[in-house]
């Protein structure tokens, strides 16, 4: 409806719309304001993509999906209120959102799309709620101020590329059902000094740890990450067994 109107400063949608289109804003590089109603329950991907000086955004509660691309390369959004509505949230849904330092995932959200939150360079911490099973690839590559990172339990998977390049985290606990480590998956993570890997884990992609010079890896002995490590030249140290 208003895709590339790159002179559009603000909007307010009005009460009783419940579907923001496919790029409904797309490419509005100018777009500072947007007021969303209560009414909507529907936004479509790329409905914000490229919009450059959005600062914040509410999105109401009822609306459970937050679609492919939605704010990518929204680099000036630095607050965005997610509704417990929402379950979902789609491939490079923040991609480049460079300025978002902090996010509330709801507890309700059961899947993260791939590079969700690639290059979110200011975020510096997330807690990935317990519905979520796996890391997608690329989710948050190059998120180079993240610190802190809590992976719940229920993630079975850690995909390729996932957390390259975030250089300033320090340490990662992989939760104990976690049976693959993508390729690439903590790269470059130059601050990275302990990482745990469980028994679970039966597969561990090439690179997974390539220049990660800081690294200790604290494994069991007889597991497969003990030996992998062995063959890469990566230090370990001995962690008990799981009963």
């Amino acid at each position: 409806a208003f895709e590339s109107c790159v002179h559009l400063r603000e909007i307010a949608i009005p009460e009783g719309v419940t579907w923001i289109g496919r790029r409904a804003f797309g490419g509005c590089s100018a777009l500072a304001s947007v007021s969303i109603p209560d009414s909507v329950t529907q936004i479509g991907d790329w409905a914000f993509y490229g919009c450059k000086a959005l600062a914040s955004v509410t999105i109401p509660d009822g609306v459970t999906d937050i679609g492919e691309s939605m704010f990518e390369d929204c680099t000036s959004l630095a607050s965005v209120a997610i509704p417990d509505s929402v379950t979902r949230i789609g491939r490079a849904a923040f991609y480049d959102c460079a300025a978002i330092a902090s996010i509330s995932i709801p507890e309700n959200v059961t899947e993260i799309g791939e590079m969700a939150f690639r290059d979110c360079h200011a975020l510096a911490s997330i807690s990935i709620p317990k519905g979520v099973t796996q890391i997608g690839i690329s989710t948050f590559w190059g998120c180079t101020s993240l610190t802190s990172v809590s992976i719940p339990e229920g993630v079975t998977r850690i995909g390729d590329f996932a957390f390259l390049g975030c250089s300033a985290l320090a340490s990662v606990s992989i939760p104990s059902r976690v049976t693959e480590v993508g390729a690439s998956a903590f790269a470059y993570c130059k601050a990275l000094a302990s990482i745990s890997i469980p028994d679970s884990v039966a597969e561990i992609g090439y690179g997974a740890f390539e220049g990660c010079e800081k690294l200790t890896v604290r494994c069991s002995p007889d597991s497969y990450a003990w030996s992998w490590c062995k063959d890469h030249g990566i230090p370990v140290e001995s962690k008990p067994s799981r009963p």
